[in-house]
């Protein structure tokens, strides 16, 4: 790309590698399907432990007393914090997690590089996968003393909460949304700067990916997966309302699939495509036109 282009779209670097990425996920959903789950199952366990541990850390600081009171909003600050590890785990093991997808799939789309149908597809088989590495991790965590006590009702209370929205009329579904919106919001404004080309350092990345998880579990968003997952191991363990649990998924996904494929994905693929601009300004462009030209 030349320099007049590279002022005027900073972002081709970022789409180029969503790009690149994509098929590499599409080969793999395609072709190597069992191994794709397989990478998206280990996103599943890692968020399943790394929620326990934000909820058992919850529950450790509540049980502190000091003063009268207790460090129960220094166990949500450490329990965010801790859970932004899932993210940094799920990235540099390669696993596949479905919210960070969302963004990659709406690019895809966008620049033609995919069908819908093909992009549907490939979200659909990485939620399966998170929800068997869920289910997966969840056995094991109910099965065995792990979340026993204190950390088991700190899940309770938070599967009652998310619950609430489902039942608290419109105005609960709208608040519902809204969170997941904010949710994938943050989750994909991380996967922004890991893929940008400007981030080199693996610390800063990481630490903008635990940064914007730790936003989003503070202020109490709702992320489908991380939904799905707690909701399988409190229902493994004590039982849950199964039709509010799938309305809390349904409503969070489409919240989610908002903030990080529409707000993320087609806001940057649409102000990074410079298509438009070369049919007017052809003199712009190198002897080699950029991968990522939109056909529109």
């Amino acid at each position: 790309m030349s320099k007049q282009l590279d002022q005027l779209f900073p972002g081709t670097f970022f789409i180029s590698t969503v790009l690149e990425a994509l098929d590499a996920k599409t080969r793999m959903s395609g072709e190597v399907l069992r191994k794709y789950l397989m990478r998206a199952s280990m996103a599943g366990i890692l968020i399943g432990l790394l929620y326990a541990t934000n909820y058992a850390l919850v529950a450790a600081f509540d049980a502190i007393g000091f003063a009268g009171t207790t460090l129960a909003p220094l166990g949500k600050i450490a329990g965010a914090f801790s859970f932004g590890g899932a993210l940094v785990f799920i990235y540099f093991t390669k696993s596949e997690l479905l919210t960070s997808n969302m963004m990659i799939v709406s690019i895809g789309v966008y620049y033609r590089r995919i069908r819908p149908a093909q992009g549907g597809r490939l979200l659909f088989h990485c939620y399966l996968g998170n929800l068997i590495g869920g289910f997966a991790i969840a056995i094991p965590l109910c099965f065995s003393t792990v979340i026993d006590g204190a950390p088991l009702d700190q899940m309770l209370h938070a599967v009652d909460v998310k619950l609430a929205f489902l039942t608290s009329g419109p105005a609960g579904l709208a608040d519902l949304f809204w969170r997941a919106v904010l949710c994938n919001f943050m989750i994909n404004v991380a996967m922004l700067l890991v893929f940008n080309g400007f981030v080199k350092e693996d610390l800063t990345k990481s630490l903008a990916m635990i940064l914007a998880v730790f936003i989003f579990v503070f202020l109490g968003f709702e992320h489908s997966v991380a939904n799905t997952i707690l909701f399988a191991i409190v229902g493994l363990k004590e039982g849950i309302d199964l039709g509010l649990a799938v309305g809390n998924v349904a409503i969070a996904l489409v919240g989610n699939f908002v903030g990080g494929g529409i707000l993320i994905g087609l806001y940057y693929a649409y102000v990074n495509d410079a298509s438009g601009y070369l049919r007017k300004h052809p003199e712009a462009a190198d002897d080699e036109a950029p991968a990522t030209h939109s056909s529109r």
